[in-house]
Order: C-alpha cells, then structure tokens, then sequence
C-alpha cells in the first residue's frame, strides 16, 4: 500500500512540480520516489539493483551520445537544412517536420529526437517567421506517432522488443505498425492545418545553412549514423537468416557510440553533456515500478475489473488512461509483465506499443518527450505550450490513432 501511496504522491508531484519556492524536475520527483520505497523497506536494495534494466539503460547511454555529438558538432543543423531547405510554405515545413522527423524518431528514438529536435525547430520558426507553437507541436506529435513503427523508436517498445520474447523485432513492428503509423502522421497534419489555418497562409523560406561547428566531430557523427543504420539492419537480416546470434539493441546503440567515444577529443565533454537526468529518471522508475509490481495491488485493481486485459482494445484503453498517470515507459513496466503471465500474443504486445506510444498526444503528461521539448524550448526561447494549447488537438489526435491503429489490429487478427 505505501508503493502506491508513493507513486501517487509521485504523479502529483509531477502535475504541480513545485512546492512552495522549491521547483522540481522530473527526474527528481522520481528519484525521491524511488528513495521513498527503499528507505521504507517496500524493496530490498539488491532487488531494487537487479530492477534496473540495464538493457534501457545503456542504450539510452549510447544514443545520447551520438545525439549530443549531432548537436555540438552542427552536424545536426546542417542535416536539417538539407532536410527543410525545399519548404516553401508553412504546409509543406509542417509535412516535411512531421515525416522526417516522425520517421527519424524511429532510429534515434524520441526522447533524443526531443533533445536535439526542438532547437531545430526554434531555429525554422525563427527563419520561416512563423508562430514555434505549430512547429513544437509538429515536432512532439511527430516524434510520438513515428517512434511507434519501430522497437528503437521509443523507451517503451525497447521494453517491449526485449522482454516480449518477439523473434524479428524490426520486422514485426514494421509488419503491425508502420502503415496505420503513416497514416496518422497525416491526421496530425489535418489537424495542425484546421486549428492554425490562419497560420498556414504564409510562405516559409529556409534561406541559408548553419556552419558546422566542429568538422571532425560531425565526420564522427556521420560515421556513428552509419554504424547506427548498418547494425539495425545487420539485426534483421540476422534473424531472417536464423542466425542464433544475441544481438541485443542495445549493443547497437552502444557500438553506434564507439567513434565518438574513442576518437573524439571532446569525448568527456560530450559524455558530460548527455542527458544524465533521463538516465536516472529511468533507473529510479525502475525501482519505485518494482515496489508497486511487488506489492500485488496494481495486479488486483486490473484483475479485479473482469476485464480481457489481453484483448487488444482492453489493453489499447488501459494503456492510453494509465499512461496519463504514470506516463507511458512505467506503464509498461508494470502492465507488460501481466500480460506475458496471461499469454498474450504478438498483437496484444504490439497493441500495447501502440497505445502506450501514442498516448503521448493526449496530454503533455502522456510521454516524457513531451516535457523534455516543452523544458527546452523554455530555457532556450522562453516559448512554451499551455496544456489546453496540448490537449485541444492531442485529445482529437489521440482518438483517430486508436481508431487507425484498431483497425490494422483487427486485420491482422
């Protein structure tokens, strides 16, 4: 019961995040969570250590690395000009932020498409003279919808891809989720154009590019790139070949980082640079997820609902709900688990990569890329997103992807 107690405080904590003059980041709440179950013994510490997936953990270590080297270098700008330098019009910026970055989000995952994504778009606001509310909100619901199509794509279907014992993990996401994926990058499309159509009449010119900072750092980041696309589709032909190889993604991330790490001067500062917070935000929400799976009450509540916790629209709605309240990577923890007991099959785990993903449009609370754009465009800009300015087109979004989504599940079934 103090688990529970714990994560609610956790989750208020999270909505408020200040308490009287002290404000609290993210990582911080949950790290007091975490404190808060082991200093009253609700889990061991070794079985608090043994807890700590190390698979997520390194991995996240690994691509953000290479995310950080992307930025410093101006590697990351000068991609980006390449990328946006044919958009003539706001329609078409919109469209180019949405598939590009919705389907790079599926090989860098989303939250280093968030780190290092919302300075570019600042910068495309300021150079097309357009509001940077159209473009973070482009930015956050294309790195949400594109990350789902792929087991890199997102923290929690790495958790999925790993302990879901899925045979192929590249091919059976593209196979579930790919099409419905692409699909609902346009929804966000339509929906971004109804709701700032007065927005959309301008033109947008990306005129000139950004200088690369550091040409030996960006020429390693472009090796680490390669290495990155190399390894995932070495992953898949592996498996297809039936080669029993333990090929775990995460050796992927890490051997993507290699260059950089070994060749770079600047190795330490980068590695210094890294997003550290989200490491330990994940490493605590292991152990506090860990307490609340141990204490059996997340387990009852469920069971206790007669509800098909396997079928894929069950597990689509609890996914989307919880995923409010204890964002979507802890609602994965806890309810995955359940789920391998009861047998689901590929479609029930790929339904819960899909509603735990795309969770992230209802609110800004649904996924942690939402928080980390909205934090940075605030310290780099001193622009930001109000929740209703979120949920007025997240919640619309949000139901055309459950709709999309089911209706692939129901032909696949």
């Amino acid at each position: 019961m103090i688990s529970l107690i714990v994560l609610a405080l956790v989750f208020l904590l999270i909505i408020v995040r200040r308490i009287g003059k002290f404000r609290f980041q993210i990582w911080q709440i949950m790290a007091l969570g975490a404190m808060a179950v082991l200093a009253t013994l609700q889990i061991a510490p070794l079985k608090a250590l043994k807890s700590i997936n190390l698979d997520v953990v390194f991995f996240l270590f690994g691509m953000f690395i290479v995310g950080e080297a992307l930025e410093a270098s101006g590697y990351l700008s000068y991609l980006s000009y390449k990328l946006f330098r044919r958009a003539k019009s706001l329609d078409s910026l919109v469209l180019i932020i949405l598939f590009g970055m919705g389907l790079m989000s599926a090989f860098l995952m989303n939250d280093t498409l968030a780190i290092i994504g919302t300075p570019v778009v600042l910068l495309l606001a300021r150079k097309a003279d357009t509001s940077p509310k159209i473009l973070l909100l482009a930015l956050a619901f294309a790195i949400t919808i594109g990350s789902a199509t792929s087991p890199i794509g997102n923290p929690q279907n790495l958790l999925i891809a790993v302990n879901g014992n899925i045979a192929n993990p590249f091919i059976t996401f593209f196979r579930y989720l790919l099409l419905p994926t692409l699909i609902n990058l346009l929804a966000a499309y339509l929906l971004l154009r109804l709701f700032y159509r007065k927005e959309f009449n301008r033109n947008a010119i990306i005129d000139h590019p950004e200088p690369i900072k550091d040409v030996k750092l960006a020429h390693l980041s472009q090796v680490s790139l390669v290495l990155l696309f190399i390894l995932v589709l070495a992953k898949i032909i592996t498996v297809f070949a039936g080669m029993r190889i333990n090929f775990r993604l995460t050796y992927i991330a890490l051997t993507a980082a290699l260059p950089i790490v070994l060749f770079s001067p600047k190795r330490f500062t980068i590695i210094r640079k890294i997003d550290w917070s989200t490491l330990l935000f994940f490493a605590a929400m292991f152990i506090l997820m860990a307490s609340v799976w141990n204490s059996g009450i997340f387990q009852k509540v469920l069971n206790s609902t007669n509800l098909k916790l396997t079928s894929v629209p069950v597990i689509m709605g609890i996914s989307i709900i919880l995923s409010q309240f204890i964002s979507n990577v802890p609602l994965v923890a806890l309810y995955l688990p359940m789920l391998m007991q009861m047998g689901v099959g590929t479609t029930g785990l790929m339904a819960l990569a899909a509603g735990s993903t795309i969770a992230g449009n209802f609110s800004i609370l649904g996924a942690a890329s939402n928080v980390i754009i909205i934090q940075n465009a605030e310290q780099k800009s001193k622009e930001t997103l109000t929740f209703w300015e979120f949920v007025r087109i997240g919640v619309p979004l949000t139901i055309i992807n459950i709709l999309v989504y089911w209706l692939f599940f129901t032909i696949f079934r």
